[in-house]
């Protein structure tokens, strides 16, 4: 099955942006009074950009062409001309401040929701789904939305204010001149059609291969040890190399187009407006009088017409980005492969009496990985799983820890379905170690604890005694404050299990699931660990996946596993005794012969 970052998205249409554009302003509302008070001080920018040439008019056509300049007329007209430049100034400060701070809200809360939607994903999901995809979507693509909100709308909407100040100011000086520059907008309209039609193809291209750069970097990243040990450092640069020639290419035809068709295409029909201009006055100044005034203002005017214009087409780029890149995001807030459903039950697990009853289950929906699995783990009792890889013992965890929904059979705890379980309770009576334990950035007393403030610290320290971590934890420099780094990268495997051993027992849940719990601890270790295993186990239910069968002999039932069915089940004993499957298991890992 191919990735889901891998999947090429279909072609945005011009309906589908729009729907996109529609759910970002969604956003805006929230944050109304600020934008309205934004929206005011940028009307008064704007009519201070308005005024300004008609004030230099008034002084070149009443007082410079006449050479007549009295001193208070004057005065008051450059005394007006100052204020309003720097209060355009002081203005333009505040209304950037308002707009950015809503943009900036606006993103803090599309970043949360696209976090709190990827927590409450499925496990099918991330199965699918390249880590450095995900992290794509919530860092890059979100950034690129707050870039649209930031500068995009912001001066969409600044622009739009001027452009129409600008034609009622250029109606109001000559109202023939106006309408015949009014010929000039059917032509940007097609420019922008022309460049959103097509950039929005090349910036959704881009985007996903940024998604598949960080893809690949991110399982770079994670495997150096493997790649460095089986010397795969040429292999990765050359897969990296081809997705970022794939990139670069995308990114030249953006290059391309925005060369074509934004500045340099505006730019010459800024020239055209100034040919028509100037033609329209030479042409009249032979029947009429043309006042120089006028000629300066209706310059400045296009000059400024066609500024926001070109501000417009330039930011067009970073909107189409934003599009795209919210277009993504949104498919993630959209995506529907959740978390297997929880009702808000009532009941709570006492006992942890475990029955799967004609289980069956598949990943993909086709091929069934777990076929009429049946059994029951009674309180207080281990049940191990043994088998070849690929039998389905993860599986059976994996459902059992509400993982993946199933559709076939039931699965009960204490004679509750487990999809009739809150998931906190599920999570509080349920502990859970994993071959890999996951160790996360803080100190060892805050993993053993998980940030949950109700384990105090006596708990902490209790628990490690317990699975006898406290030995080494105690010979670090700082003890339980010793930091950790990623992945808890400085410790051995088996410290780290030990680690995730006492956050086990930190919770005292009823059910224990251990998934090769022992697997990554060296044997002297081992022997310490298992006495704490027994003590673990006294009074729940454990389920338990080994290879080493040497770890599940006192198990009270081994249920053996091949090919997604229990092939044999009962004691040591009496599966040696069978001289079936397990039998020949237990050879060969002692190495007998027969």
């Amino acid at each position: 099955m191919l990735a889901k970052e891998t999947v090429k998205q279909k072609e945005l249409t011009g309906r589908d942006q729009w729907i996109v554009f529609k759910r970002l302003l969604k956003y805006l509302a929230p944050h109304k009074r600020m934008l309205a008070l934004a929206m005011g001080l940028l009307i008064l920018t704007v009519l201070g950009d308005v005024l300004g040439p008609l004030l230099i008019k008034i002084f070149i056509d009443d007082y410079l062409t006449p050479g007549s300049f009295p001193t208070g007329p004057i005065a008051g007209l450059a005394i007006a001309y100052l204020f309003i430049q720097t209060s355009n100034v002081i203005i333009s400060y505040f209304q950037l401040l308002k707009f950015q701070e809503a943009a900036l809200k606006i993103i803090q809360q599309l970043r949360i929701d696209v976090f709190t939607k990827v927590q409450g994903l499925g496990m099918r999901y991330f199965d699918q789904t390249p880590a450095g995809g995900i992290v794509s979507r919530v860092t890059n693509d979100t950034e690129a939305i707050k870039e649209m909100f930031v500068t995009v709308l912001i001066g969409f909407i600044q622009s739009a204010f001027l452009i129409v100040g600008v034609y009622i100011a250029m109606f109001f000086l000559n109202v023939r001149l106006a309408l015949i520059t009014l010929m000039l907008l059917p032509i940007l309209g097609w420019i922008i059609y022309l460049y959103r039609k097509y950039s929005s193809v090349f910036y959704q291209d881009l985007r996903e291969r940024l998604g598949q750069l960080n893809a690949k970097l991110s399982e770079s990243v994670q495997g150096m040890g493997m790649i460095q040990a089986f010397g795969q450092e040429t292999r990765l640069k050359d897969e990296f190399n081809r997705i970022n020639d794939k990139h670069w290419q995308a990114g030249k035809r953006n290059i391309k187009i925005d060369g074509l068709l934004l500045r340099p295409a505006i730019d010459l029909v800024y020239a055209l407006a100034l040919i028509m201009l100037l033609s329209y006055f030479g042409v009249t100044s032979f029947s009429n009088t043309v006042e120089v005034g006028v000629i300066y203002a209706f310059v400045t005017y296009i000059d400024r017409f066609f500024e926001p214009i070109n501000q417009v087409m330039q930011r067009l780029s970073i909107f189409q980005q934003a599009i795209v890149a919210a277009s993504r995001v949104f498919q993630l807030l959209d995506e529907e492969e959740k978390t297997p459903r929880q009702l808000d039950h009532a009941a709570e697990i006492t006992e942890g009496k475990i029955e799967f009853c004609n289980v069956s289950f598949s990943y993909d929906g086709q091929a069934d990985v777990l076929k009429n699995i049946s059994f029951t783990a009674w309180p207080g009792q281990t049940v191990a799983l043994v088998g070849h890889t690929g039998s389905g013992k993860s599986s059976i965890i994996n459902l059992l820890m509400r993982f993946y929904e199933f559709n076939k059979g039931e699965i009960l705890i204490d004679g509750v379905s487990v999809k009739d379980y809150e998931a906190a309770e599920l999570r509080r009576k349920m502990g859970l170690v994993l071959q890999d334990p996951f160790l996360f950035y803080g100190t060892i007393e805050s993993n053993i604890r998980l940030f949950d403030q109700t384990i105090t610290e006596e708990a902490v320290r209790t628990a490690a005694e317990f699975v006898q971590a406290n030995h080494f934890i105690e010979a670090l420099p700082n003890g339980y404050s010793h930091k950790v780094t990623e992945r808890g990268s400085t410790f051995s495997s088996g410290q780290r299990q030990l680690v995730a051993f006492a956050r086990t027992m930190a919770t005292d849940p009823k059910i224990l699931v251990l998934d090769e719990a022992t697997a990554n601890i060296d044997t002297e270790t081992e022997v310490a660990i298992q006495t704490s295993l027994e003590r673990m186990r006294l009074g729940r239910t454990t389920i338990a996946i080994a290879h080493r069968l040497s770890t599940i002999q006192e198990a009270e039932l081994i249920l053996v596993l091949h090919q997604g069915e229990i092939v044999e089940r009962g004691t040591h004993q009496q599966l040696l005794q069978q001289r079936g499957l397990y039998h020949k298991m237990y050879l060969l890992q002692n190495g007998i012969v027969e």
